[in-house]
């Protein structure tokens, strides 16, 4: 068995292949620099093991179960941007409300884009939805600032979590691309709303930051978790802090906001539940 010929022939068909198995790349060099009998024998379930690894989700996440997934997302994002636009008590801008109402619609049409793809086996919506979080955020409605804030978790949030599926949709290319089409719309959404509350004095930027110690740059300690492994550097194997960059190396600030990282489904159902999503 050549081990590294099989890497080679599957790298043909699926260049992310050392992306999914990463970091487990010191690994595969581990178990092929033993020359012992035993490490031999051991070769064919280690590949095993790795494989599962590599593309166990894929082989268990339908289509279906994936747009299920996003739909529910984006009931819960449509339905708070319809409750929050209405909300008269936040006095939102003018100018701000521009934004809102026009993401507001995309979140919408986004739903009804689903619905259309799913037909019969599309989940309906909550009966309701706890936009507080069992009370994390209680003047969600009373304080545009609170408001905003909520609005930009969800945001991002909802960019990782497309980003998370698309290794599900491969072998659907049209819904892949409608996904990616979606996923790039809200990913404005997320710049828009952070570039709102810059503008109301929060220290933070169009584009998610962070550092070695920290990932979660909203200033909001209540979502931490969803901006774990955000301050990740390793990109396709590599560190890229070790990168050349205009002058020196490239810092783990520009590496951090260079890239951006998916979440696993687990997590975000795990996240959106306190807002009723189950």
């Amino acid at each position: 068995m050549n081990f590294f010929n099989i890497i080679s022939e599957i790298e043909k068909v699926d260049p992310e292949f050392q992306d999914r198995v990463s970091p487990r790349r010191a690994a595969i060099k581990n178990i092929t620099s033993f020359g012992s009998k035993v490490a031999v024998a051991a070769l064919p379930f280690a590949v095993s093991v790795l494989f599962k690894k590599a593309y166990g989700q894929t082989a268990t996440v339908g289509v279906n179960d994936v747009l299920n997934y996003a739909l529910k997302l984006e009931y819960l994002e449509a339905a708070f941007y319809n409750q929050g636009v209405a909300a008269t008590a936040l006095n939102i801008p003018a100018a701000d409300k521009a934004y809102l109402t026009t993401a507001q619609g995309h979140e919408n049409q986004h739903v009804a884009f689903l619905q259309g793809i799913l037909g019969s086996a599309a989940v309906k919506p909550a009966a309701s939805y706890d936009f507080t979080a069992k009370g994390t955020f209680p003047t969600v409605f009373t304080n545009y600032d609170t408001f905003l804030a909520v609005a930009q978790a969800l945001e991002d949030t909802g960019v990782r979590a497309y980003k998370g599926q698309a290794p599900n949709l491969l072998g659907n290319q049209t819904v892949l691309s409608a996904a990616l089409a979606i996923h790039s719309v809200e990913a404005r959404h997320a710049s828009a709303v952070r570039q709102i509350r810059r503008s109301r004095g929060v220290n933070i930027k169009p584009w998610i930051s962070g550092s070695a110690s920290m990932a979660n740059d909203t200033g909001i300690s209540a979502v931490d978790g969803n901006y774990a492994g955000e301050n990740n550097v390793m990109q396709g194997g590599l560190d890229v802090t070790k990168l050349p960059a205009v002058s020196g190396t490239t810092s783990i600030t520009a590496a951090i906001e260079s890239f951006d990282e998916p979440l696993t489904m687990a997590q975000v159902v795990a996240l959106v539940a306190p807002f009723g999503v189950s």
